[in-house]
């Protein structure tokens, strides 16, 4: 598929994380403002590097299964991201090949690229991946990362204590 994102589009890359639906909804908010279209991006590539060679053909899966499930990805990650009736206009583009290669020809005459990333970085862990750094190394755009939202954390309560320990009696 050679098809390109439009002038005015954001073209967001979307791998089905939380971090992903996060850049789309920030980018619908962005395109709304710029008057701009969100162009929704999945690269996949060809599970057999994953199969042994030995392993039974019925196994492995074809390029019309795979291209089909990198399209339902895609798609329940837009209907996370908008709900059902997805409101905003978005172009949902399923590609065959590398990720970071995909992205960079898609955004190449875009207004911007959005990626998503982990809300922070773990000890161990960069907040963004190798297709991110690939990214805002080429990009001929500018590139925004979108942090996944924090995971929500229950309210802190009050500790009271009973009534004798407060007044010295035990």
């Amino acid at each position: 598929m050679t098809e390109r994102a439009d002038d005015n589009g954001i073209v967001v890359g979307v791998d089905g994380s939380e971090a992903s639906v996060a850049a789309l909804r920030w980018a619908e908010k962005q395109a709304r403002t710029l008057d701009a279209q969100v162009v929704a991006v999945h690269a996949w590539e060809p599970a057999e590097a994953r199969f042994a060679p030995y392993a039974p053909a019925a196994a492995r899966p074809t390029a019309e299964e795979q291209c089909e499930r990198a399209a339902a990805l895609l798609a329940s990650a837009v209907r996370e991201a908008f709900g059902p009736h997805s409101s905003p206009p978005v172009r949902a583009v399923v590609v065959e090949g590398p990720p970071a290669r995909v992205l960079l020809q898609h955004a190449r005459s875009a207004l911007l690229l959005a990626l998503g990333r982990k809300a922070h970085g773990q000890w161990e862990a960069p907040a963004i991946g190798t297709v991110g750094r690939d990214c805002l190394r080429h990009a001929t755009v500018p590139v925004v990362t979108v942090p996944a939202a924090e995971k929500a954390t229950p309210p802190l309560r009050a500790v009271t204590t009973p009534e004798r320990v407060r007044s010295g009696a035990a």
